[in-house]
């Protein structure tokens, strides 16, 4: 991860925007943490009238910081890309203030149904309310100011996962599906890796110049920045396959031998993480287990 890593001196300026450009401001959510960097970045975009992308948490602060940013231009829209609780539930505060819709992502699900006697462990980070007033599907369209906002579907860290791409300038508000500060959780039965890189291979083939993602700043270099998501996860792939040659048959084992260090706050979502790649090596027929894919099985090579 460190190779990919280039952006641990973000500000976040705390109740401060900052103008990425004549049309798009970010203010920062003070809600820091392991999974959340310095905190979730909400997007205003427009001017005379202004769409808010992701307002983050439930965070009252946030919320009046925003609309106290913001001024006399009516909020025309409140783009939401995720269902997790430090992107949407903001959206709700927000919408009961202004009277704005909800566009973007559907109700929270996962990628894949449960398996019998299995427990979510994502439950808690789900926003299980999150209900907008309109769906958006890949390359919908919506216009804010004379600006088109246009919907790219991005599953993988989650299932309903999405991104927005702005047309001036060819920007793109990644979200969680690609940051600069680290590389994306992709947890079960959340998540899905081989969704995920399908998504990478998406954005690939498009010719955006500049990501603002959902935490952390810019990734300035999108193309060279995506080829080393990809080679990132396939050298994780290839540890994995290295510790079931060696003999580990169980998640922990290889997470402590290819996590080496980790801290432990992290240990569940690194767990999560060799989950999500054995379950595409699975599909792959590369792996195999008896039985279900979960974090409790033992696995071998096929």
């Amino acid at each position: 991860m460190a190779d990919l890593v280039h952006d641990r001196e973000f500000d976040p300026g705390y109740g401060r925007a900052e103008r990425l450009s004549d049309a798009v401001r970010r203010l920062t959510a003070e809600n820091p943490g392991p999974f959340t960097f310095h905190g979730t970045n909400s997007y205003i975009v427009g001017r005379s009238e202004v769409a808010i992308i992701d307002p983050g948490p439930a965070d009252e602060t946030h919320i009046a910081r925003l609309l106290a940013e913001i001024g006399q231009a009516p909020v025309a829209a409140i783009l939401v890309s995720h269902t997790h609780r430090d992107h949407s539930p903001g959206a709700r505060l927000l919408k009961a203030l202004t009277g704005a819709p909800i566009h973007g992502c559907g109700p929270h699900r996962a990628a894949r149904p449960l398996l019998d006697g299995e427990i979510n462990p994502m439950d808690a980070s789900s926003d299980q309310e999150h209900e907008p007033d309109f769906i958006l599907g890949d390359a919908d369209r919506l216009t804010v100011d004379g600006l088109v906002i246009e919907t790219v579907a991005t599953p993988g860290h989650t299932a309903n996962h999405l991104a927005f791409a702005l047309d001036e300038g060819r920007v793109l508000f990644s979200a969680d599906h690609v940051m600069a500060w680290s590389t994306t959780v992709v947890a079960p039965p959340d998540g899905s890796m081989t969704a995920y890189m399908a998504s990478l291979e998406k954005l690939r083939a498009r010719d955006d110049t500049i990501y603002y993602p959902g935490h952390g700043g810019p990734v300035r270099e999108p193309q060279r920045y995506l080829r080393g998501l990809k080679a990132h996860r396939h050298q994780r792939e290839a540890a994995i396959l290295r510790r079931l040659a060696t003999g580990d048959r169980h998640i922990p084992d290889m997470v402590e031998a290819i996590y080496a260090g980790i801290d432990r706050r992290l240990f569940g979502a690194a767990s999560l993480s060799v989950l999500a790649q054995l379950e595409a090596l699975v599909e792959e027929g590369k792996v195999v287990t008896d039985g279900a894919v979960t974090l409790d099985a033992e696995y071998r090579l096929a």
